[in-house]
């Protein structure tokens, strides 16, 4: 999975993830068959892993939900050790990459940010019944603000910018959505 985070679908050949997973040719194509079955199995445990935290955060109803938003963001910014924060999102790398041209890759790709987007709309529109939101937004603009802080996040992350940086960033945008 680190292999396609870090270098993409393309990028990542066959020699490559055998040498990042340490298995021989013929354990890769009897377990996964080829390298998009592969890709997709690793994007699957990447959702996984990423569901985990919206559950732990977004999902946790003992928190409000500003507090919630900023406990799934400062996750985002600071939950991953540096060496995989600074991998981004498999998810944003990848739809940014000319994988995209596979149809079931594309689907997984935004349905898997799309899950994301649901849990935060649960938690923009707690806000919004709350009065809490800005008089600019509702809760569908709301949580489109927060995706793109997650993108911006996870692509600032990737090009090098301390979790300090990442953090500010988020205090600002999170912190300007509210009344």
């Amino acid at each position: 999975m680190e292999q396609f985070w870090k270098e993409g679908f393309e990028a990542s050949s066959i020699q490559k993830l055998l040498d990042a997973t340490g298995i021989n040719r013929g354990t890769l194509y009897n377990s996964f068959g080829d390298k998009e079955v592969f890709f997709k199995s690793c994007l699957d445990r990447y959702l996984g892993r990423l569901m985990g935290i919206v559950d732990a955060t977004l999902g946790d109803k003992n928190l409000k939900a500003e507090k919630a938003l900023g406990a799934f963001i400062e996750n985002v910014v600071s939950g991953l050790p540096s060496r995989q924060r600074n991998l981004g999102c498999l998810l944003v790398n990848s739809l940014c990459e000319s994988v995209v041209w596979d149809a079931e890759i594309q689907k997984l790709l935004r349905d898997g940010l799309n899950g994301v987007r649901k849990a935060v709309l649960v938690r923009t529109r707690e806000l919004e019944k709350g009065k809490q939101l800005t008089k600019a937004l509702d809760a569908d603009k709301a949580a489109d603000v927060v995706m793109a802080l997650y993108t911006a996040v996870k692509v600032g992350a990737r090009s090098g910018r301390s979790p300090k940086q990442l953090g500010e960033l988020t205090s600002y945008m999170l912190g300007g959505m509210l009344k």
